[in-house]
């Protein structure tokens, strides 16, 4: 199985190192990295790890808390991992079906940011789901929200978190939800407002991009 975890550490020499072989100890396979924030003194990672699923990974998160200085904000199952480039594989779909740009963005956007699903929705006080990735429920419930730039929500049930950003002047906005794990990290809304913005100049436009299909991925 897979898992992403965020793990909070001290920014000095050999604190990463010492997390990494935990991880080995522990018996998961570290497949990918990424660096959340460096600040005070502090950095936060985010790792995805392959896990034996017979074993249970409450004791991977034990064996990382065991270490000095170190804690878990956040252990979730992770879908899959994306490529080396998964940004440009978007905007390479974008680019060949220009008309199925928001199909792709919400289809994509679950793998990217290790969610469960993502819906793009139309409107303001209504919402009308224009296109949803193939874990989305059939009707999603989102808050009313139509932000002028990305931003983190916390959802009606408990441990659910939502990323939502707006694609472009069109009141159409972006979801993407998670259902397990930690909230939204502020850089993880900043690469999301920077994919929405170059999806919309491959496109050449910033008005209002089609959804492509107007039914869900259920």
């Amino acid at each position: 199985m897979l898992f992403r975890l965020r793990v909070s550490l001290p920014d000095r020499p050999g604190s990463l190192a010492r997390v990494t072989q935990s991880l080995g100890t522990a018996g998961a396979d570290v497949l990918q990295m990424t660096v959340l924030e460096r600040l005070t003194g502090r950095a936060v990672d985010e790792f995805t790890v392959s896990w034996p699923g017979e074993r249970p990974v409450a004791r991977l998160v034990e064996g990382l808390e065991s270490l000095q200085g170190v804690r878990v904000e956040g252990c979730w199952a992770a879908g899959e991992v994306p490529g080396a480039s998964p940004e440009l594989d978007v905007l390479g779909q974008v680019s060949r079906d220009p008309g199925r740009a928001v199909a792709t963005l919400v289809d994509a956007a679950p793998a990217l940011f290790h969610a469960a699903w993502a819906v793009a929705t139309r409107g303001t006080k209504s919402r009308a789901v224009v296109h949803s990735s193939w874990q989305a429920p059939a009707v999603p419930h989102l808050p009313l929200v139509s932000p002028l730039r990305p931003l983190a929500l916390e959802l009606d049930t408990p441990g659910t978190y939502g990323a939502a950003a707006p694609i472009g002047p069109s009141w159409l906005t972006l979801f993407v939800v998670r259902t397990d794990g930690p909230n939204f990290h502020p850089t993880e809304l900043e690469r999301l407002g920077r994919l929405v913005d170059v999806v919309l100049g491959v496109l050449g436009t910033r008005t209002s991009p089609k959804a492509g299909r107007t039914t869900g991925g259920n």
